[in-house]
This record gives C-alpha cells, sequence and structure tokens, in this order.
C-alpha cells in the first residue's frame, strides 16, 4: 500500500481546501478578452525557476499561433496547488505530476487528498520524464535491486514524492529489509562520500546537478532497473514509465542505464467544453516544433505514456 504521505513539491500538511481557497482568490478563467472570437484560458504552471513556468510560456505562445484561444500562464506552487486550482475552476489546464494526478483522482497517497478525491480532473497528455536514479558508489558492491537488501537506504525527504517512490518501488522490488534514511539528495550525497549511506533514491530530470558533482569526484554508479524488475514496477502502479539515462550523462558512465520514471503532464477539468480541450491540445501536438523545451520528449506518440488518470473527452477525441 503506498504511505500516507506529501508530495515533494508541497510537504507541508496542507489541506486541499486551504490549496483550494488559495487558488481561488489568484486565479481567472474563461471569458472573452476583448478580442473578437477569442476565449481566454487560465493555465497554471509551476515556480518560476522550474522548467514548469517556461514550458507553459512556449505552450502559450503556440496556442495562441494556433487557436483562436489566449493562455494566461500563471506562476504557482506547482502540481498539488494546481489540483486544487483544477477542482475550484480557476484553473482550465495545468501542469503536474501523473503521481499526483493519481493520487489526487484516487484521494489518497498525499495528505491533502486524503478522503477528498478531486473528481473532476481529467487528463490530456504526458509530456516528459521526472526519472528516479537509485545511486551508490562502486565501492559499496551495489550493482543490481537485489543487493539494496539489508542495505541503508536514503529514500527522500520524510513526507516527499521521491519517499513515497522509494518506498513503492523497493516493496515491488522484493526489498523488505533496509535501513530507512530520510533526507533531500544534496544531504544523501554528502552521506554516500562519508559512508553513512549506501544508496540513495532521487527524482528529477536527468542530468541532475548533485548526481554530477558526486560522481565527478567519486566512483558513483546508478542501479539500473531493468529487464523483470522493471515490469514490477511497471505493474505496480500506472503513473511509472520506462526511461534510459543516456551513456555519458555522469562521468564514469560510459554506458546507458535503465529504469523508470514519472511523468510531467497535462491536466483539465472535466467542466471544460470538450472542443475547447480538443482544440488547445490539436493546438499543441500539432505544432510541436514551436517548442525548445525537453522537446527530445514532446510527442503526439508517447503522449499517453504513464497517463495515470482518465482522459477529458477533448483530449480523447485528439489521441483517438
Amino acid at each position: 500500500m503506498v504511505p500516507n504521505l506529501n508530495r515533494r513539491d508541497f510537504v507541508t500538511a496542507t489541506g486541499l481546501a486551504g490549496i483550494t481557497a488559495l487558488a481561488g482568490c489568484t486565479s481567472l478563467t474563461g471569458g472573452g478578452d476583448g478580442d473578437s472570437g477569442t476565449t481566454r484560458l487560465s493555465w497554471h504552471a509551476g515556480g518560476t525557476g522550474g522548467t514548469y513556468f517556461p514550458l507553459s510560456n512556449e505552450i502559450k505562445q503556440v496556442v495562441e499561433e494556433n487557436s483562436d484561444y489566449k493562455l494566461q500562464v500563471q506562476s504557482t506552487g506547482a502540481s498539488v496547488e494546481n489540483v486544487g486550482s483544477l477542482k475550484s475552476g480557476d484553473a482550465d489546464f495545468a501542469l503536474i505530476q501523473n503521481d499526483v494526478a493519481y493520487f489526487a483522482k484516487k484521494g489518497t497517497g498525499i495528505d491533502a487528498f486524503k478522503g477528498n478525491a478531486v473528481e473532476n480532473l481529467r487528463g490530456v497528455a504526458t509530456l516528459y520524464p521526472e526519472t528516479i536514479t537509485i545511486v551508490t558508489l562502486k565501492d559499496t558492491g551495489i550493482t543490481k535491486p537485489a543487493d539494496l537488501d539489508g542495505k541503508r537506504i536514503n529514500t527522500g525527504d520524510l513526507g516527499s514524492g521521491t519517499q513515497v517512490n522509494a518506498v513503492q518501488i523497493l516493496e515491488a522490488l522484493g526489498i523488505s529489509d533496509y535501513d530507512e534514511q530520510n533526507a533531500g539528495f544534496s544531504t544523501a550525497a554528502d552521506q554516500l562520500k562519508n559512508g553513512d549511506i549506501d544508496a540513495a533514491f532521487v527524482v528529477g530530470g536527468w542530468p541532475v546537478g548533485a548526481i554530477s558533482d558526486l560522481a565527478n569526484t567519486h566512483d558513483a554508479e546508478v542501479v539500473e532497473i531493468k529487464g523483470d524488475n522493471r515490469q514490477k514496477v511497471l505493474d505496480a502502479a500506472p503513473f511509472y514509465a520506462k526511461d534510459t539515462i543516456p551513456g555519458g550523462t555522469y562521468s564514469g558512465m560510459g554506458s546507458k542505464r535503465e529504469t523508470v520514471s514519472v511523468q510531467a503532464m497535462i491536466a483539465t477539468r472535466s467542466g471544460l467544453e470538450s472542443e475547447t480541450v480538443e482544440e488547445v491540445t490539436e493546438a499543441i501536438f500539432d505544432n510541436l516544433d514551436g517548442l525548445t523545451i525537453k522537446t527530445k520528449f514532446i510527442s503526439k506518440e508517447s503522449a499517453q505514456d504513464g497517463m495515470s488518470i482518465e482522459l477529458q473527452g477533448g483530449a480523447s477525441a485528439y489521441f483517438g
């Protein structure tokens, strides 16, 4: 069973009602903007220092150049807050993590959603992977997941999404005997250097700076999740997808490393007109050449990989 833990983007114990109230004070949605035949839609992104915000602004430009819609992109606290905005109707579209979407729809996994399922949450498309990396040092002798049994493992900050993913993956791989440590990865990297832990989980798009720094000064290694082990993880929850870290991403790792990932995704709400969702989706995915961020990953063909919730009718119509 997935533990009742907070998402890494919003780790304080905030109720969804509070998040929704906050969203209601800051967002605009729907309605004309003064231009004949043009409708304004509210698109909630993330912090200005992350990937969600600049990518959303590129999507805004693509949509406005290829449809009759205008997008109002808003900086937010990302996934959990964005779900609250979609629930209240203060957002029409938002970028969120696909595991957060799953927990929100099921009313489980994260404190803000426990017993408070977001019934109107709908999926549009997955975009790019947030890679789950198990990192160790070569002198630990850990070369495969089974070697983690009995070891000291940093699973991420207590109550974080990384911890949720790590515990679930270890369970799927049949690893139950381990000494769990909880800290962010910068601390975990120091723990690895000092020999205080044997391995650590980190979730983020590669290359992860802390792993790069570790690999530049120590003989680091990524423990692959591949073959039958990867299938066990994929079977454990619908929000996991296959992922590969290319060779040369980290110093001393010349060959690729197979693993899994969660996905950044576009979400919407059931109350939005399906025709609107279909037209916005078409504007984005028929004009991907207008994007410059994460273009290696975003495609129409991969847009349902790791989709963890029911599609909105308009998205379903577009993707067939």
